[in-house]
């Protein structure tokens, strides 16, 4: 199974995150930041069973639009969910491979994991944008 990181600076959110994702997923694993996430991108062994990054939008330093862009110019194919608050997702930043969840509830979180690791979703590498 992908491994799954989950990218949040909030202790408490992070571990409700974590606690709802692990419910689903064997291999969960959480960076407080940004640059902490794209430290272990760069790790082939880590990145070669990476298969879903899971973001706030709203992260100190680079966060947001910027983060899923940096990461996308590392591994293109990457889906990438973000939450956050309604109206927080910039519509000029939608693209294959990303989806943007407003407020989840916890079974929100899981279905659109399942769905974005899923390899129907990808159909010869590729997602259509769910923003």
């Amino acid at each position: 199974m992908s491994t799954i990181l989950l990218v949040d600076d909030d202790p408490l959110q992070a571990y409700l995150c974590k606690s709802m994702l692990d419910r689903g997923f064997t291999d969960v694993r959480r960076v407080a930041d940004a640059a902490e996430a794209l430290c272990l991108v760069e790790q082939p062994q880590f990145a070669g069973g990476l298969g879903l990054v899971i973001s706030r939008n709203q992260l100190p330093g680079i966060g947001g639009p910027a983060f899923v862009a940096e990461l996308h110019s590392r591994m293109p194919q990457l889906p990438v969910l973000v939450l956050g608050d309604q109206g927080d997702w910039p519509a000029d930043s939608q693209g294959d491979h990303v989806r943007f969840l407003a407020r989840p509830a916890s079974d929100d979180i899981l279905d659109a994991a399942r769905e974005m690791l899923s390899p129907k979703a990808r159909p010869n590498g590729s997602m259509a944008s769910k923003i």
